[in-house]
């Protein structure tokens, strides 16, 4: 059996959006992304945030299109050509399965620092099993996730507005810096602004798990429009707050914190929430990154560019359980092996690209649209050229050790598809 069920309305879609994009990154990128851009954290932001929302318009015009698993792998496909459909899929899965190593190991570092690793590849199977027993179950987990964590942000949030103190101010043992959160390799300040997008942009790719769920969602011409704007307009509010607070209240000790969101809490019981809310919010995502992974790993099956058995589609709970034991599996590795920034680094080169593959669909989309009239096309011609532009820049800028792996992934990977014979 390889087909899904159409299970997801507009709110589940919503959540398993929010549950993508409000997850370890918001906990964690702020670190990095200081590092690098300093006091022009801000213009790094709003750079991220304008990639995002041009990615999220040519995602969602092409979700009305083609509203099937598989996103910017079956755009690809289906608008350029089968190779180029191919490369999409594959730096999405490469690119995520590094996310969810590096969000696994954020949140296991958030509860047993020591035995992160162990605990991470614990958290990344566990969650795989919850994905297993079908859509509903990724659903219900993800939205009691966002709830919890939306309410605990809000409470930080407020708590920083009044001027009320934050964690050293009040005397508390906060999280011990990691070392490994600094992108080696890049450059700092002004010249850094860029390449603090591209980390930051690592936070706000979720809304494309909706995009690969295409194939669960009820009225996907209706429902992931509506739900990939909604997801991604609630973020950037989200996001903005939180770098508000983060640069105001902690300052220059921002570059050092291991915990940011939580050290603006000078409160002791709101501050252990918080650290709670960082374990919570990463488990929220990965889950949300692996039934992702899972579903494009299952629509490339289909079409022979990954081996047939993961487009197994288990009965009992619909769901795609070989692929998620494979992703799960590849996620393991990457997390006993790589610390996260290096994961965060190469992840957003990955994605990156993924989506300029889907800007490039777009482009070609509206082309066919004008003649064919299949769907509606609502969306400008400027948009998935300057999100292509914008993608482009982003990836060159990122540290060349992780651009010219995943150079060499990419090229290792279409290698691969030419020599393997399909049928």
């Amino acid at each position: 059996m390889t087909t899904l069920e159409r299970r997801i309305g507009v709110p589940g879609a919503i959540a398993i959006g929010l549950g993508s994009m409000i997850g370890a990154g918001l906990f964690f990128v702020w670190v990095p992304a200081s590092q690098l851009a300093g006091s022009w954290l801000w213009v790094a932001l709003l750079l991220a945030g304008a990639v995002a929302t041009l990615n999220a318009m040519s995602t969602a015009q092409l979700a009305m299109r083609h509203p099937v698993s598989g996103g910017a792998y079956a755009y690809g496909r289906a608008e350029v050509s089968p190779a180029v459909g191919f490369a999409a899929g594959w730096m999405f899965l490469t690119g995520k399965t590094a996310s969810a190593g590096a969000i696994a190991l954020i949140a296991a570092r958030h509860v047993w620092p020591e035995q992160a690793p162990w605990l991470a590849a614990g958290l990344i199977a566990a969650l795989a099993l919850v994905n297993m027993a079908g859509i509903r179950s990724t659903v219900r987990v993800t939205t009691a996730i966002v709830t919890i964590v939306l309410a605990l942000v809000t409470a930080a949030l407020v708590w920083s507005a009044l001027g009320l103190p934050t964690a050293s101010a009040a005397g508390l043992e906060t999280v011990a810096p990691v070392a490994a959160s600094r992108v080696e390799g890049a450059p700092e300040g002004p010249f850094g602004v860029l390449t603090a997008a591209g980390v930051l942009f690592f936070a706000f790719a979720g809304y494309a798990r909706m995009a690969t769920l295409g194939e669960e969602v009820r009225d996907p011409q209706r429902t992931l429009p509506r739900a990939i704007g909604a997801g991604l307009a609630i973020v950037l509010v989200l996001y903005g707050l939180v770098a508000w607070a983060t640069t105001a209240r902690l300052a220059d000790a921002l570059p050092t914190a291991a915990a940011p969101v939580a050290d603006l809490v000078g409160a002791g019981w709101l501050h252990v929430a918080l650290l709670g809310a960082a374990t919570l919010a990463s488990l929220g995502s990965l889950t949300g990154i692996l039934a992702g992974l899972s579903r494009t790993g299952l629509a490339m099956a289909r079409n022979r560019d990954l081996p047939g058995p993961l487009s197994y589609v288990w009965p009992a709970t619909s769901a795609p359980v070989v692929a998620e034991a494979v992703t799960a599996a590849a996620a393991i590795t990457g997390v006993l092996l790589l610390p996260p920034g290096q994961l965060v680094a190469f992840s957003s080169t990955c994605v990156l690209t993924y989506y300029a593959v889907a800007h490039v669909s777009a482009i070609r989309g509206r082309t066919a649209d004008a003649t064919e009239r299949r769907v509606r096309w609502w969306l400008p011609r400027w948009v998935p050229a300057a999100g292509l532009a914008l993608c482009a820049l982003l990836v060159v800028t990122l540290p060349w050790p992780g651009v010219v792996a995943a150079a060499a992934w990419l090229a290792l990977g279409l290698a691969a598809r030419a020599l393997v014979p399909r049928r």
